[in-house]
C-alpha cells in the first residue's frame, strides 16, 4: 500500500524542476555553440569558441585531470577541498549574524527609539562595498587580543561573512516578532506574563514564517560575503581565491576556471539545503505545535 504525503509534493516538484533547468542550461550552452554564437547570420556578443565557452563535456573531463603537474590531486579534489573550507568558515559567519540580527530584532521590537535609531543603520551598513570594507576588518582584527591566543585570517573572511548576513536576519526577525496578533499579547498581558515570556512564547513562534525567508537571504549573503573577501584578503585554501587563480590561466586552460565556478554553485547549493532541512524541522515543529 503506497501512502501519499502532500507535504513532500511542492519538495519533490522542485527537485524535478531544478533537474529540467540544469538539462536546459546544458542544452542551451551546447546549442549556442553549435550556433557558434550567431543568429540569422549576425553575430552575437559573447563568443562561443572553446577558449570562452568549452564543451560540458570538456569541462566534466577536467574534474578527473590532476590540478598541475606532477601533482597527484585533481582538479575536483582541490575544488571540493576548497568548497568545504570555504562552507566552513560561511557557516560560522553566518552563525555569528545570526546571533548579532536576532539580538538586534529583539531589542528593536522591545524599544520603539532603538528600531527608529537601528533599522535604518542596518539597513545602510548593506551598501558598504565589500571589497574596500574587508582590508579594513583585517587591519583592525589584526589589531585585536584574544586573551592568549591571536587574530586568525579566516576569522576577517568570517567577520565579513556576519556583516552580510545579519542585515536580513534583524529586519525579517523584527517583522516576524511584530506580527503577532495583537489579541494574543493582550491576553498575555492580562495573564501578567513579562516581555521576557511573551517574547519566548508568543513572539517568536509567529515569527518562525517570516524567518526562514530572512535565512535563506543571510545563507546567500553568507557565501558571497565569505567568496568575495577571500579575494579580496587573498585569503588561500577557499573557493574564492581557487577561483581567482583558476581564472588568471583562463587562456590557456578556461574549463578549470568553469570547474571552480561549478565548485562555488554546489557550496551555495549545500548552504540553501542546510536552510531547507532547518525550514523542514521548523515546518514539523510547527504542525506539532498545531496539532
Amino acid at each position: 500500500m503506497t501512502v501519499h504525503n502532500p507535504a513532500y509534493v511542492p519538495r519533490i516538484r522542485g527537485v524535478v524542476a531544478g533537474v529540467v533547468g540544469l538539462v536546459l542550461l546544458v542544452a542551451l550552452w551546447e546549442g549556442y555553440k553549435a550556433i557558434d554564437g550567431r543568429v540569422l547570420g549576425l553575430q552575437l556578443p559573447l563568443k562561443a569558441d572553446d577558449r570562452a565557452m568549452p564543451h560540458v563535456s570538456t569541462i566534466l573531463e577536467r574534474f578527473g585531470d590532476p590540478e598541475g603537474r606532477g601533482s597527484d590531486r585533481t582538479v575536483g579534489a582541490t575544488v571540493a577541498a576548497s568548497a568545504w573550507y570555504t562552507f566552513q568558515v560561511a557557516l560560522g559567519g553566518l552563525a555569528v549574524g545570526c546571533l548579532v540580527g536576532a539580538g538586534l530584532a529583539a531589542v528593536m521590537q522591545r524599544f520603539r527609539v532603538a528600531e527608529r535609531a537601528v533599522l535604518p543603520l542596518v539597513i545602510m551598513s548593506q551598501t558598504v562595498p565589500i571589497v574596500a570594507f574587508a582590508p579594513l576588518v583585517s587591519a583592525w582584527g589584526g589589531k585585536l587580543k584574544l586573551g592568549s591566543g591571536e587574530w586568525q585570517p579566516w576569522m576577517s573572511v568570517a567577520t565579513i561573512s556576519a556583516f552580510l548576513a545579519f542585515a536580513p536576519i534583524a529586519v525579517g526577525l523584527l517583522r516576524g516578532l511584530q506580527a503577532a496578533p495583537p489579541a494574543a499579547v493582550e491576553l498575555m498581558r492580562s495573564l501578567a506574563a513579562g516581555s521576557r515570556a511573551t517574547l519566548w512564547k508568543l513572539r517568536l513562534p509567529a515569527a518562525v514564517p517570516f524567518l526562514i525567508p530572512a535565512l535563506r537571504l543571510a545563507a546567500a549573503g553568507a557565501v558571497v560575503g565569505a567568496i568575495v573577501a577571500e579575494i579580496s584578503l587573498g585569503r588561500s585554501g577557499g573557493i574564492g581565491r581557487l577561483t581567482f587563480e583558476y581564472s588568471r590561466a583562463a587562456t590557456s586552460d578556461p574549463a578549470k576556471v568553469y570547474v571552480a565556478l561549478i565548485g562555488a554553485a554546489v557550496l551555495g547549493l549545500a548552504m540553501a539545503l542546510l536552510v531547507g532541512i532547518v525550514d523542514a524541522v521548523a515546518g514539523r515543529g510547527r504542525q506539532g505545535a498545531g496539532a
